[in-house]
């Protein structure tokens, strides 16, 4: 009786063709919609969500403006009146801030943080990025779609 050796679901690894193509920037973005096709959800880290805080609504707006303006982000959440606490310069502070929630590729995250530190009225603007782990497939894939790549 001859034996043939047991049937597999795909003759090259995903896992090595999606490292392999993501190691080129340029094809970072085939990587993440082959691994998309091929098992129907995104690759964990491909997306971000990035926390900044704001002095008042009116430089939330102008600066949201301007990072979709730039097509850095996917959407925008400016929540109104966060209560803050935090020491600068030695002295504790108690004030309200505006915070915005920014939807983004990891990829663009450098370009948000280049341009709060132009365009932003705090000495030390906060920016923290959240990668995101799972979500929507079909938000992702608009995501993707608005934030155009590098």
């Amino acid at each position: 009786m001859l034996l043939s050796p047991a049937p597999t679901s795909h003759p090259f690894p995903l896992k090595l063709l999606v490292l392999m193509v993501s190691m080129y920037p340029g094809l970072w973005s085939i990587g993440v919609q082959l691994h998309s096709a091929f098992t129907g959800s995104y690759m964990p880290g491909h997306h971000s969500i990035l926390l900044i805080n704001s002095p008042n609504e009116q430089a939330a707006k102008d600066i949201g403006r301007e990072i979709m303006r730039k097509r850095l982000a996917a959407s925008i959440n400016i929540l109104s009146r966060t209560s803050t606490m935090y020491y600068w310069k030695g002295e504790l502070q108690d004030t309200t801030e505006i915070l915005m929630l920014l939807k983004t590729k990891t990829s663009k995250i450098q370009k948000v943080i280049d341009y709060m530190r132009s365009a932003h009225p705090y000495a030390n603007p906060e920016v923290l990025s959240f990668p995101v782990e799972r979500g929507s497939l079909a938000y992702m894939k608009w995501m993707d779609e608005v934030i155009p790549d590098d």
